[in-house]
């Protein structure tokens, strides 16, 4: 049995049942079913890592090119990695802002408001001009369409994984976990294929000049279906019951970090392996091999789609993994093989084109196998009204700790001092995962359990 909170001890599914079926004086209402539940965060997640990726992707193949084209190719690709990293810096505040909308109005303003503002800010970049004359105006458009990406995504936050982490059957937990998950090697395949395919079948101008254009309007589309699948579950009467009931509200920011601040950044840190991993398999090492010319980008874009293939059975199997070992345990264990790869990785990256391309897939494999289980990992131990407003932040800050500025740190400090570099800045990942979880399970004995 998992050893990861209260809510694997005390049945969540048979407690969810209980709870559910009564509202308002005992008037019983429809039962929440986690396969619905799993559906809209699915589509959801696979949306918003489309984003994140077409993003990643450009700022290797394009950015540099177009927008910074009076910097040599590396200071291009830093310059267009500090700029993404704008993002992550961008979602505790867009969190924020729009956990205040919701209290203000309603979950669905909040959730159409801020997939608006992500789709509009994503379709701007597309229609951004060349930088031909060398200036900074289109630069500073650049950065302040991406810092607002991060402030809607930090907005999309729709409850809909810790509605679903407290409606799973006991003893599943870690399968629905990687639910929301998978939609990283989905959004990677997809935005890596339009990639791939536009970069092979247009010459090098038209691609630079008008076809990377295609996946950020391709973005803009899949997030208005997007909208529309996670609205249709967010909106109804039963959900909203559900997620009443649960007290799936948001806090207010300050009073969140007063009464368990704590818990945003351990579980924060508990994750930062699999989230410093999730760069450095994708978007780093296609500039660290665009830069070193070991082989045609082409190519490792394809292995990186082999990788997200296999990826996403990695991803599912953490799911089995987690039930049998516990969730924790399980991000434990993986973030030990991080380690490990992390030793690995100089040899590999620097070791030919098929030490490369063995880096890239078994990154992925790993990727997978912890990833699936890094949302949430200790978000049980926030009290039942801080959950909604902690998961949110949880992840802000894993994202801003562990995967903001890791391509930007990782091609830095591997340009001046080797790759050896990267492989101790993943490690100090390995090392602060393994603490915040001893220090987790230290806590979590120290904590009274509740009363059945």
């Amino acid at each position: 049995m998992s050893s990861l909170s209260h809510a694997d001890h005390v049945g969540p599914g048979v407690q969810a049942q209980n709870d559910l079926a009564h509202h308002h004086g005992g008037a019983a209402h429809a039962a929440v079913a986690p396969g619905e539940i799993a559906v809209g965060v699915v589509i959801g997640r696979a949306s918003e890592y489309f984003d994140f990726f077409t993003y990643g992707i450009a700022s290797v193949l394009v950015f540099p090119s177009v927008f910074f084209p009076f910097l040599n190719q590396l200071d291009g690709i830093l310059l267009a990695f500090a700029i993404f990293s704008l993002a992550f810096i961008a979602r505790p505040i867009g969190t924020t802002l729009f956990m205040a909308i919701q209290r203000q109005w309603s979950r669905s303003t909040k959730l159409t408001a801020s997939l608006f503002l992500l789709g509009t800010s994503t379709v701007c970049i597309a229609f951004l001009p060349m930088n031909t004359s060398g200036g900074y105006g289109v630069i500073v458009v650049l950065g302040v369409l991406r810092f607002i990406q991060g402030i809607a995504l930090g907005g999309s936050w729709d409850g809909l994984p810790s509605l679903l982490a407290l409606n799973t059957p006991k003893g599943r937990r870690g399968w629905y976990a990687m639910l929301g998950q998978v939609g990283a090697p989905m959004g990677f395949l997809i935005a890596g294929s339009l990639f791939l395919f536009l970069n092979t079948q247009l010459s090098r101008e038209d691609f630079l000049g008008w076809g990377w254009r295609y996946p950020f309007f391709v973005a803009f589309a899949i997030n208005v279906v997007a909208l529309f699948a996670r609205l249709r579950l967010v909106v109804t009467e039963e959900y909203t019951q559900a997620l009443e009931e649960r007290e799936l509200e948001p806090i207010g920011i300050i009073e969140m970090f007063r009464a368990q601040g704590y818990n945003l950044f351990i579980g924060a840190f508990a994750a930062l392996a699999s989230y410093a991993l999730f760069h450095l398999v994708t978007v780093f090492p296609l500039s660290w091999i665009a830069l070193s010319r070991s082989q045609d980008i082409n190519n490792v874009l394809i292995v990186q789609l082999v990788g997200a293939c296999v990826a996403i059975p990695a991803t599912v199997a953490s799911g089995v993994i987690a039930d049998k070992i516990g969730r924790r345990n399980t991000l434990g264990t993986m973030a030990v093989l991080i380690g490990l790869f992390a030793i690995a990785a100089p040899f590999l990256l620097d070791g030919g084109k098929v030490a490369q391309d063995i880096f890239l897939v078994v990154g992925f494999a790993l990727l997978g196998l912890s990833y699936g289980q890094a949302a949430g990992t200790v978000t049980a131990n926030f009290a039942r009204r801080y959950r909604y407003t902690g998961a949110a932040l949880t992840t802000d800050f894993a994202w801003l700790f562990g995967a903001a500025f890791a391509p930007l740190v990782a091609l830095g400090l591997s340009q001046r001092f080797g790759l050896v570099a990267v492989s101790g800045y993943l490690l100090s990942g390995v090392v602060c995962t393994l603490l915040a979880l001893r220090i987790n399970r230290a806590l979590e004995t120290e904590r009274p359990k509740p009363a059945h």
